[in-house]
C-alpha cells in the first residue's frame, strides 16, 4: 500500500507540473498566472477538490500517441467561495496549448453537470486555443456538448466566464453564453476569426488586441461585462460578485447582516439632483447614497452608458438596480443601453433578486442610425423582459419621465409591484417645449408675438399636464415623496413584496424580441 500511494502521490506531482518548466516560464513570460495560482485565487484556501486528475486523451495521428500528458489541460473540480460551493473549469494553457479535445471536453461536460446537480454555481477560467486540430471533428462534437449545456444551465445555476488568454473560433461562442464575461487586458482576446483571416479575406491590417481585444468587447460590443488589469484584480471581482448570488434559481440570494439603518434619512437627496430637467448629474451618486454602506457592483459600466446596471443591497437584500444616467446624452434609451438593462433584467429575474428602476429619461435617442440599427426591436427587448418578470418590482421617478421611454422604464403600466416619484418628477408623453411646437404649432405662428405665445402655451402645459401630482392623481403613481425618505420608502416597499407570488402561464416559452 505504501508503494502504491507513493506512486499516486507522484502522478499527483506530476500533473500538477503537466507543461514543464518550458511551458511554466512561457506562460509567465506573458504575464500570466498558472492554472493553479488561478484556482487558488479564486476558492477559499484549501477547499478546492480536484477530479478526473489522471484523465489523458487516446487520439492517434499526428505523434498524439507519444504525447499524453495527465489532465488533458484542464482542471476541473468544486469548492468554496465565501463559504458557499462553486464548480470550475480552468484551461491550462501549457498542454496542448489549452485546446479541447474529446477527454478536455468530457472533463468540462462532467463538471458542467455536476454543478447543475448541486445546484452551485460554475465559473469557466479560459485560456485555450481552441479546437485541438489533431482530434478534428471529437474537438467539434466537444463543443457542441458544452453549448448545450450552457444553454439547459442558463437561468438554472449562475454561470461566469473568466478570460485569462484567447478564445478564437467557436470556443467564443461558450462564454457569450453564459451570465458574465470578465476579460484581463492585454492578454484576453476573444474573435470567431483571428487577425490573419481578416487580413486575408477583406485586406485589413488590425492586431489580436484590437480585434477581440478586452477593451473592445467592454466597450465597444458588449461581450465583456468588465475588464482588468491584472488576473488577481479580476479573480477578486468574480469572488465578490459570486457573493451577491444565489446558488441556483430555487433560492435566494444570501443577505448581509449591515449596520447602515434601514430607515436612514437622506437629505443630501434633496441638492444631489439639480431642479431643472435639463441639467446633467451623475446617477451613480444617488444610488450610493441610498443602498447600504454605498456599495455599488456595476455591470457593464464602460458600454450602454446611458443606463446604469448594478448589484446593491437594500437592509441586507441583494437587490438588481436599473438607472438612467443624465450625465450621458441625457440619459436617454439608445441600443446598446436597451439591450444592457433588459439583459440585466432577465438575470435578476431569474434568479429571484427584486428590482428598483430610477427613471430620469427624456425618451429614445433619436436618429437614422438607431432607426436602422433596430431601436424599435431592441427597445422591445427591454419591454419584454420587465413585463416577463415576477419577481418584487419597485420604481422611482426622479425627475423627467416622458413617451415611450417611461413606459419602458418598468412603469406602473407594465406592471411595477410599487411606483414612487420625487416632487420633480415630469411624467408626459414629450417635454413641454416639443408637446408645444407640435399641439400649438399654428396658433404660435398666428400671434403677434410667436415667441411670447410659445411661453405661456409652455407653461399651462406644464401646469396642466406635468405638475408633480398629476400621476400621483391618476393612481400611476403610488406616492410623492421626500427624497429624504427614499431609502426608507424603498426598503419597506421591498420588505413588503419579500412574498411576492406571480402564477405564470402555461406556455414552453415565450417569444421574446431578437
Amino acid at each position: 500500500m505504501r508503494a502504491r500511494v507513493a506512486r499516486l502521490e507522484a502522478e499527483r506531482r506530476a500533473a500538477a507540473e503537466a507543461g514543464g518548466e518550458r511551458g511554466m516560464k512561457a506562460q509567465k513570460s506573458k504575464g500570466k498566472l498558472t492554472v493553479r495560482e488561478r484556482l487558488d485565487l479564486l476558492f477559499d484556501k484549501g477547499t478546492f477538490t480536484e477530479i478526473e486528475t489522471f484523465r489523458r486523451h487516446r487520439a492517434q495521428g499526428f505523434g498524439m500517441e507519444r504525447r499524453r500528458p495527465p489532465t488533458d489541460g484542464v482542471v476541473v473540480g468544486w469548492g468554496l467561495v465565501e463559504g458557499r460551493r462553486v464548480f470550475a473549469y480552468a484551461h491550462d494553457f501549457r498542454v496542448f496549448g489549452g485546446s479541447l479535445g474529446e477527454a478536455h471536453a468530457a472533463k468540462i461536460h462532467k463538471i458542467m453537470d455536476l454543478a447543475a446537480k448541486a445546484g452551485a454555481p460554475l465559473v469557466g477560467l479560459c485560456d485555450g486555443a481552441g479546437a485541438r486540430i489533431q482530434e478534428g471533428v471529437t474537438a467539434l462534437a466537444g463543443y457542441g456538448g458544452i453549448f448545450q449545456r450552457n444553454v439547459r444551465n442558463s437561468g438554472v445555476i449562475p454561470q461566469i466566464s473568466v478570460m485569462l488568454g484567447p478564445c478564437a473560433g467557436g470556443a467564443a461562442y461558450s462564454p457569450s453564453l453564459t451570465d458574465f464575461v470578465f476579460m484581463v487586458r492585454d492578454t484576453a482576446q476573444m474573435f470567431i476569426t483571428g487577425p490573419d483571416v481578416v487580413g486575408a479575406v477583406t485586406g485589413e491590417t488590425i492586431t489580436h488586441e484590437e480585434l477581440g481585444g478586452a477593451e473592445v468587447h467592454a466597450a465597444r460590443t458588449g461581450v465583456a461585462e468588465a475588464m482588468y488589469d491584472g488576473e488577481e484584480e479580476c479573480l477578486a471581482d468574480v469572488r465578490y460578485l459570486l457573493s451577491l448570488l444565489p446558488s441556483d434559481n430555487t433560492r435566494f440570494a444570501p443577505e448581509q447582516p449591515t449596520a447602515d439603518p434601514p430607515d436612514r434619512s437622506c437629505p443630501a437627496l434633496r441638492d444631489m439632483v439639480p431642479v431643472d430637467a435639463k441639467a446633467a448629474y451623475d446617477v451613480r451618486a444617488v444610488v450610493e447614497e441610498i443602498v447600504d454602506d454605498g456599495e455599488v457592483f456595476e455591470i457593464h459600466e464602460m458600454w450602454g452608458t446611458t443606463v446604469v446596471c448594478a448589484f446593491v443591497r437594500f437592509a441586507g437584500r441583494v437587490t438588481g438596480l436599473v438607472a438612467n444616467q443624465p450625465a450621458e446624452t441625457a440619459g436617454v434609451l439608445d441600443i446598446t443601453a436597451a439591450e444592457k438593462a433588459s439583459r440585466f433584467v432577465q438575470f435578476c429575474d431569474a434568479f429571484n433578486i427584486p428590482l428598483v428602476t430610477l427613471v430620469d429619461v427624456p425618451g429614445f435617442l433619436p436618429g437614422v442610425d438607431q432607426e436602422h440599427g433596430g431601436i424599435i426591436r431592441h427597445g422591445a427587448k427591454l419591454l419584454y423582459a420587465y413585463c416577463d418578470a415576477t419577481v418584487p418590482r419597485v420604481q422611482l421617478v426622479l425627475r423627467k419621465a416622458y413617451g415611450g421611454a417611461y413606459i419602458v422604464m418598468d412603469s406602473r403600466s407594465i406592471g411595477a409591484d410599487v411606483s414612487l416619484a420625487w416632487p420633480t418628477n415630469e411624467i408626459a408623453v414629450m417635454g413641454a417645449e416639443a408637446a408645444v411646437n407640435v399641439v400649438y404649432r399654428r396658433e404660435i405662428a398666428a400671434a403677434d408675438d410667436p415667441e411670447a405665445e410659445r411661453r405661456a402655451r409652455v407653461e399651462d402645459y406644464r401646469r396642466e399636464l406635468m405638475d408633480p401630482f398629476h400621476a400621483a392623481e391618476r393612481g400611476l403613481v403610488d406616492e410623492v415623496i421626500d427624497p429624504a425618505e427614499t431609502r426608507a420608502r424603498i426598503v419597506d416597499a421591498l420588505d413588503m413584496l419579500a412574498g411576492k407570488y406571480v402564477p405564470r402561464p402555461s406556455r414552453k416559452h415565450g417569444n421574446q424580441p431578437q
